[in-house]
């Protein structure tokens, strides 16, 4: 008995994926304040499986190693933040003795500006210790709800720990889920598959994490032989900041130089931070991420780019801190069958193809 398949015209299966990528990012706009902690949850689980396999392989409870793992997970981010919320609260208090420096730099602007423009945009006035200390005061305060609102919501902080805890204590439960869906492969094949998975995201969340250790070391290392303030504040945040390709390592630069401008006396100090920054930088990008992150992710550097512009317009901040690991996902599980590994083809790295002579005719 033949069957007859359905077959759609190009047309029709180019405008079928259009809909879908259009219902899909309305999915993710509409379920932000869901999806993100679901996936923040899943990102910090991903991060301490290791900690409750080592736990339970000594005999520990999974439910009580989830709880340890959560409770230490809780620490390290309230530590961090409670951290920077501090420290940009003394930052006014760094800015006592800048007023005259930044006046003088105001009006020679205004001047130049009004000689050659005919613009006058007073801003000898504003750069004053009251108006940046405002300026300082109103961000600190600012910080928590900028933490929220990267999570989403107050609800979305609550609920980023609980789905942690679930994604570790039923781990093996999704992963039979998984089988289950695809039940036409091998399930020893599928198993193997998801475990390897598993063990790349850890390896590639590990090793970042490895990145951003060296790196907060030799930053504040950096900063403090500059003689640059708050140097460990500095050093983290630029450190934390490269996980996020391209955007974050200019803004861990930016915020050193600027600080040390506005409270050095020489703008050697500046230009210092930037030289040593960029040459961490060459170290991160050469030494350090292949050969502790190495080809863990193997994204296409191109498709990375994009989604970070479509992470951070759709998800802000969390977006552009989780579009890695999520494409790291999706492109293993593209792989897992061959309708769907043209998509794994387009989002991994191209790799070098073979030349190959033309056939001759005979």
């Amino acid at each position: 008995m033949i069957q007859n398949s359905l077959k759609m015209p190009p047309y029709l299966k180019a405008l079928s994926v259009l809909i879908f990528i259009i219902v899909l990012v309305f999915f993710l706009i509409v379920g932000k304040s869901l999806l993100v902690p679901l996936f923040m949850g899943g990102f910090f689980a991903v991060l301490f499986t290791p900690l409750s396999n080592w736990l339970e392989a000594r005999k520990v409870p999974r439910t009580l190693s989830s709880v340890i793992s959560l409770i230490i997970n809780i620490t390290l981010v309230v530590g961090f933040v409670a951290f920077i919320i501090s420290t940009v609260a003394n930052f006014t208090n760094d800015f006592d003795n800048v007023s005259e420096k930044l006046t003088s730099y105001a009006k020679e602007v205004d001047e130049w500006t009004y000689e050659n423009f005919g613009i006058d945009e007073n801003l000898d006035e504003k750069a004053s210790n009251d108006f940046i200390k405002t300026v300082l005061q109103e961000n600190s305060k600012n910080i928590t709800g900028f933490a929220l609102k990267t999570v989403g919501s107050l609800s979305g902080s609550i609920l980023i720990p609980v789905f942690m805890f679930f994604f570790l204590l039923y781990r093996d439960h999704l992963t039979e889920v998984m089988i289950r869906i695809y039940r036409d492969k091998d399930p020893q094949l599928v198993r193997m598959r998801i475990t390897s998975l598993r063990k790349l995201l850890q390896s590639y969340v590990i090793g970042v994490l490895k990145v951003m250790g060296i790196l907060a070391v030799l930053n504040v290392t950096a900063f403090t032989a500059l003689g640059i303030k708050h140097a460990i504040f500095f050093g983290l945040i630029a450190a934390f900041l490269n996980i996020i390709p391209y955007v974050g390592p200019l803004v861990g630069a930016m915020m050193p130089m600027i600080y040390s401008f506005l409270t050095k006396d020489s703008l050697f100090y500046p230009i210092a931070v930037l030289a040593s920054y960029q040459l961490i930088q060459l170290i991160e990008g050469n030494i350090l991420t292949p050969k502790i992150v190495g080809g863990n992710v193997n994204l296409n550097p191109f498709i990375t780019f994009l989604g970070l512009l479509v992470g951070a317009s759709i998800w802000g901040i969390a977006g552009m801190i989780l579009i890695i690991p999520v494409l790291a996902i999706l492109r293993e599980i593209f792989e897992l069958s061959d309708q769907t590994s043209p998509f794994a083809l387009l989002l991994g790295e191209e790799k070098p193809h073979e030349k190959t002579k033309p056939k001759e005719d005979d």
